[in-house]
C-alpha cells in the first residue's frame, strides 16, 4: 500500500500512479487500515471515471489512454513516453482535446524548435550547441500529437479540430548516403592519432555510432562466441557478430585498459592520473580528433556518421541484402534502411542489361530422316 504520514501530520496521505498519472492527497484517516480502505476506493473511482470516452477528454487523459493502448507497445516506447510528457507540460493536462487547434500546434512547434541542443561542458555548465533538427521536432511534437488526435476522432469518437498538418510538419532534408572511397579511408586513417585509430577503424568495420563505440566495455565483448553488444539510441542494445578483422582489432586492445575497450594516451592528464597512462576515450575527445584528422587528410563533405553509411553500403553491395544492413545498423524499421537500396538497384540494372543483350541464334535442328 502507498499510504503514509507526512512529518507532523496526524492523518495519512495516499499516493499512487495509474496509467502514467500520479494521484495523491489526504485520506482524512488517522489509522492505516482506514487510509488503505480510502485509497482502494479512490483507485476504483479513478479507474471508473478517468477514461470515460463518452465525455470530452482532457489532454492528460487522452495521452494516458494513448500510451496504454498504443504507445507502450512501440519499439521506441521510451521516446514516445518522453514526447507525451513534453506535450502534456506545454499543452496543459486539463486542456480539452477540442481546444487544440492549428494556432496551438504552431506554437508548440515553434517552442520545440527554440529549445535547441544542449550539453554540459567540463565546468559543469550547460551550453547550447545547436538547433534541434526538423526530424526531431516532427518526431516529438507533430507525429505523437497527430496520432492522439486521430485516435481520439476515429476510436474514441471525440470532437477535435481538423488540423492542417502539412502547415506544421517541418521539411526534412533527404538523408544522403555518403560512402568513403578506399583512398579517402586510407587518408583519414593515416591522419588520425595512433591511439584513436582503432576506434575509427572499428567504426568503418561495424557501422556503430560514435556513442556506441565510446561506451563499449570489455564486459560487452565475447571473444569465445565472437560477438559484441553495443547500446545505442533509446538505450536499445543489439549484439553483432565479430568478423576476423574486428576480432584481431579488439584482441590487440585487450591489455590497454581494465574496463574500456577504446582508450587514448593521456598527454595532459587530469589530476590524479599520470602522463602516458591509458584513459577511456570521451565523446568530446573523439569528436575533436575526428575533425582534426579529417581536415589533415583533406577529405571534404564527410561526417563521422558517414562511417555508418560506408559500412552499410559495403555490406549491401557484397550481399544485396537490406535486412542484413538493418540488423547491422540497428534500425527498427526497414524503411530507414531503404536509402541503401540504390546499391541493390545497381545490381538489378546490371542483371537487366545482361538479360537484354542479344543472344547468338541457335543453329537450326536437322529434320529427322
Amino acid at each position: 500500500m502507498s499510504v503514509y504520514k507526512r512529518p507532523g501530520q496526524t492523518v495519512y496521505t495516499f499516493d499512487f500512479r495509474y496509467r502514467r498519472q500520479r494521484f495523491s492527497g489526504s485520506t482524512g484517516c488517522t489509522t492505516r487500515r482506514d487510509a488503505e480502505r480510502f485509497e482502494d476506493e479512490e483507485k476504483r473511482r479513478v479507474k471508473a471515471l478517468q477514461f470515460d470516452t463518452t465525455k470530452p477528454l482532457p489532454f492528460k487523459a487522452a495521452a494516458a489512454l494513448y500510451w496504454q493502448e498504443v504507445g507502450c507497445h512501440h519499439v521506441n516506447a521510451d521516446e514516445t513516453l518522453a514526447a507525451l510528457d513534453w506535450l502534456e507540460r506545454h499543452i496543459g493536462g486539463a486542456t480539452q482535446l477540442a481546444d487544440i487547434d492549428d494556432a496551438m500546434v504552431a506554437r508548440l512547434v515553434a517552442r520545440r524548435r527554440g529549445e535547441g541542443k544542449w550539453r554540459t561542458d567540463r565546468k559543469g555548465k550547460r551550453v547550447r550547441v545547436g538547433e534541434l533538427s526538423a526530424a526531431t521536432v516532427n518526431r516529438s511534437v507533430c507525429e505523437p500529437l497527430r496520432a492522439i488526435l486521430r485516435r481520439a476522432r476515429r476510436t474514441w469518437k471525440q470532437a477535435v479540430h481538423e488540423i492542417e498538418w502539412k502547415d506544421h510538419v517541418l521539411k526534412e532534408p533527404q538523408e544522403r548516403v555518403r560512402e568513403a572511397s578506399p583512398d579517402e579511408e586510407a587518408a583519414i586513417m593515416a591522419a588520425i592519432r595512433g591511439d584513436y585509430a582503432p576506434a575509427l577503424r572499428f567504426a568503418l568495420l561495424s557501422g556503430c555510432r560514435r556513442e556506441e563505440i565510446v561506451g563499449l566495455t570489455w564486459h560487452d565483448v565475447d571473444f569465445f562466441n565472437r560477438e559484441f553488444t553495443v547500446t545505442g539510441k533509446g538505450d536499445r542494445s543489439r549484439t553483432l557478430p565479430m568478423t576476423d578483422a574486428m576480432h584481431d582489432l579488439l584482441w590487440s586492445l585487450k591489455d590497454h585498459h581494465a574496463q574500456s575497450v577504446f582508450t587514448y594516451v593521456a598527454k595532459r592528464p587530469r589530476p590524479g592520473a599520470r602522463r602516458g597512462a591509458r584513459q577511456p576515450i570521451t565523446m568530446e575527445g573523439f569528436k575533436t580528433e575526428w575533425r582534426r584528422a579529417r581536415d589533415r587528410a583533406g577529405v571534404k563533405d564527410f561526417r563521422f556518421h558517414d562511417t555508418r553509411h560506408t559500412a552499410a553500403t559495403r555490406l549491401v553491395r557484397a550481399t544485396g541484402n537490406l535486412k542484413m544492413a538493418q540488423q547491422l545498423l540497428g534500425h527498427t524499421d526497414i524503411a530507414t534502411t531503404s536509402r541503401y537500396a540504390h546499391v541493390t538497384k545497381d545490381d538489378l540494372r546490371a542483371g537487366m542489361e545482361a538479360a537484354a543483350r542479344p543472344r547468338p541464334a541457335r543453329p537450326a535442328r536437322r529434320a529427322k530422316q
